[in-house]
């Protein structure tokens, strides 16, 4: 008997537990469903107008002057004299002078070329009074015909002539090395770097220093291309007409940690386009930059870097959008009138780091009151349903699957 208890107890143990996990089973209790509503993304949004846009072209360079010259000597000698002025920022006017060389082997070379004049006139005095005796002496003879050219003696007066002609251009020469030992002024300017002093020997040739115009500054600024057009450039034609296009240039720069503004416009472009970045180059100018001014704004330095702001077209009927509304490749995201997202690429006229401009009256636009879709959402997808707040204002808050708490925007 116990063996058989032994052996039936386990099985009924099991039987037992297999007949409760089939009644857990069969009789457990039914789930509730519930169906949660799709989720709705809180966006910004504005409303598309039409305006106006003042086109700014912005660019930089440094400042050039209009003239640098390197200051050589024609004749060769020692420095004895060096105006005050002629120290590196030092200012000049035309014709003042600069340096002194040594006069006196100039002054010495003059009065021997007038020594041999004199000797050369003597010289042909004497050869025409021969030549005038051989033909008195010619005619005394009783000889017909005209004498000979050796008779007259006419080429020992050609060469006497050559000789006084000959003295007389080594005086002129002496007296032109005798006014280059003074060394003048080209043009009002100021001194960018001097390179010899008082007692320095120079030659012909020798750098004495380098020089530049101050009536005025040139600035090269590189212009993109797509904005360019809308810029009034002056051009230049090859009968020597030049178009009287202007376009007014702001130039900015920092100076001792202060912002400083100077303006000028552009006066020329250059006929070539940059290989490198293939952009036209314009050359902005600036009249008397150096002049003291009544505000204190300081004075431009060769060199410098400025930022420049060129003032172009007004632009017309444009819709300007934020740059953090657009996504790559120009795609926009527009909110309808039903809060589904629609995407559109459109075209910019012009753009820069905080915002693009589009032609309103372009195919691909969107209309005046479409709504333009301000919050970045990485996967928008077409017509997911969002709730936008446009212009401040919650808009259509009731597609969202709550009670309408606010009027429906006109699409």
């Amino acid at each position: 008997m116990r063996r058989f208890l032994r052996a039936i107890l386990p099985l009924a143990i099991l039987g037992m537990c297999g007949f409760c996990a089939w009644w857990f089973f069969t009789n457990r209790p039914e789930l509730k469903t519930m169906e949660l509503p799709p989720a709705v993304v809180r966006v910004e949004g504005t409303a598309f107008r039409k305006t106006t846009y003042p086109v700014i072209v912005h660019s930089q360079g440094t400042v050039q002057p209009r003239t640098r010259s390197t200051l050589l000597p024609e004749v060769s000698a020692k420095v004895i004299e060096v105006s005050p002025s002629f120290r590196p920022g030092g200012f000049f006017t035309t014709n003042d002078i600069l340096l002194k060389l040594d006069p006196v082997d100039y002054e010495t070379a003059i009065v021997v070329a007038k020594a041999t004049l004199a000797q050369a006139e003597v010289i042909l005095a004497e050869e025409q009074a021969k030549a005038g005796q051989a033909r008195e002496s010619w005619r005394t003879l009783g000889k017909s015909g005209e004498p000979g050219p050796l008779v007259l003696r006419v080429p020992q007066v050609a060469k006497a002539e050559a000789d006084v002609a000959a003295a007389k251009a080594q005086i002129a020469k002496s007296e032109r090395d005798l006014e280059r030992t003074i060394i003048r002024a080209p043009y009002d300017g100021q001194v960018l770097e001097q390179l010899v002093d008082v007692g320095q020997f120079v030659t012909q040739g020798t750098p004495l220093g380098k020089i530049f115009a101050v009536d005025y500054v040139e600035i090269r600024l590189p212009l993109p291309e797509r904005e360019m057009q809308f810029l009034n450039l002056p051009e230049r034609f090859r009968d020597g007409q030049v178009s009287t296009a202007s376009a007014p240039v702001t130039l900015k720069s920092l100076v001792d940690g202060k912002p400083a503004t100077w303006t000028g416009s552009i006066v020329r472009v250059e006929s070539a386009i940059d290989e490198s970045t293939r952009q036209i180059t314009a050359v902005a100018q600036v009249n008397d930059p150096y002049a003291k001014q009544s505000d204190g704004k300081p004075t431009l330095k060769i060199g410098q870097f400025l930022e420049a702001e060129i003032e172009g077209e007004n632009l017309a009927d444009v819709f300007i959008i934020p740059r953090r509304a657009v996504r790559a490749g120009n795609e926009i995201i527009l909110i309808t009138g039903e809060n589904k997202l629609r995407r559109l690429t459109v075209d910019p006229l012009i753009s820069n780091g905080e915002q693009i401009v589009i032609s309103a009256n372009s195919p691909n636009s969107p209309k005046e009151g479409d709504v333009l879709c301000l919050t970045p959402i990485p996967f928008a997808a077409e017509g997911a349903t969002v709730l936008p707040t446009i212009d401040g204002a919650l808009e259509n808050p009731g597609t969202a699957g709550g009670p309408p708490q606010g009027g429906r925007r006109s699409s």
